[in-house]
């Protein structure tokens, strides 16, 4: 039984060698999964609730989660200015875009001003959905820049662990992948 014991504990460290523990806990959730429930506040440039918004509002729509890793970064900054640079784009596909990072929602809101950000900013300050999404950087405390598109069934139709704001590219790519989503 402790050699049984033994070899699962070298498997785990080997593995986590391998691919390091960040990437086992991204490789949780795939395309076609259930998205986990979530219920989480927010801001904009008007406002906050504290009530939020939580997957079952969204039942029956398709929406974009954007994790980032902060407010008034440069390349938070250049990401979520991409996406409100093509707002009617993701509107025309009926597509919400929700960013989400673990930054309070007092700084949302301030954020979402200074760039007239039309989108709620939702706030995961405990940390606990994007690690139920495999995206919390523990090491960091913040989250891996990373995409997801949900159905209107509540399943993940797209999924990018490792999206970039280096170029466009990762972004060219989500918007086909959404334009042939219609």
């Amino acid at each position: 039984m402790k050699i049984g014991r033994l070899f699962i504990f070298v498997a785990a460290l080997t593995v986590t060698a391998l691919f390091g523990a960040e990437r086992i806990s991204a490789m949780a959730l795939q395309v076609g999964d259930t998205l986990p429930e979530f219920q989480l506040p927010y801001a904009t440039q008007d406002s906050i609730s504290m009530d939020g918004l939580g997957s079952g509002d969204l039942k029956g729509k398709r929406y974009l989660l954007a994790f980032y890793p902060a407010d008034w970064s440069g390349g938070c900054t250049r990401e979520m200015c991409g996406f409100r640079d093509a707002i009617t784009q993701f509107e025309s596909l009926n597509v919400e875009v929700l960013p989400i990072s673990a930054d309070l929602v007092y700084s949302h809101r301030e954020w979402a001003k200074h760039h007239n950000l039309p989108f709620r900013l939702l706030a995961d300050q405990t940390r606990d959905f994007g690690k139920k999404m495999g995206v919390y950087q523990e090491d960091r405390g913040m989250f891996k820049r990373s995409v997801f598109v949900v159905g209107p069934d509540g399943k993940l139709e797209y999924i990018d662990y490792e999206y970039s704001v280096a170029d466009d590219s990762d972004f060219d790519e989500l918007k086909a992948f959404l334009a042939g989503k219609k």
